[in-house]
């Protein structure tokens, strides 16, 4: 089994920034694309940023320029930082990866969410 645990969300006021940080940890045998999605109420689940195992990145127009996904593989562990925050990026914030497991069974696993909210 695979766990993904956030961290790092919290209450900032507009203009401040905040770093997430997921770990993966369990039966990895590699971590392959990884990823931030955001919820915010009464609204769908939309990727932020991606980043795949070579470091090329991809980020919703809406976050370019302000937001910066990056990984630590030896650490399993991918960040978000988080700049210019605004009342608009208020919302749920999860990690995902795409794992390859010591089974050598390939699954999407999901972490627990952490809130992100900027007043304004």
């Amino acid at each position: 089994q695979v766990q993904l645990v956030e961290s790092g969300g919290g209450l900032v006021q507009a203009g401040g920034s905040l770093r997430l940080s997921c770990a993966a940890s369990g039966s990895i045998f590699s971590l392959n694309d990884m990823g931030w999605y955001r919820q915010a109420p009464e609204k769908q689940r939309e990727l932020v940023a991606a980043i795949i195992r070579s470091g090329s990145t991809n980020y919703a127009d809406s976050v370019k320029g302000r937001f910066t996904i990056s990984r630590d593989n030896a650490k399993n562990t991918v960040y978000l930082q988080m700049n210019s925050l605004n009342p608009e990026d208020t919302a749920v914030y999860y990690c995902n990866a795409d794992v390859l497991d010591r089974r050598l069974v390939r699954r999407v696993y999901w972490g627990q969410g952490t809130q992100v909210t900027v007043s304004s």
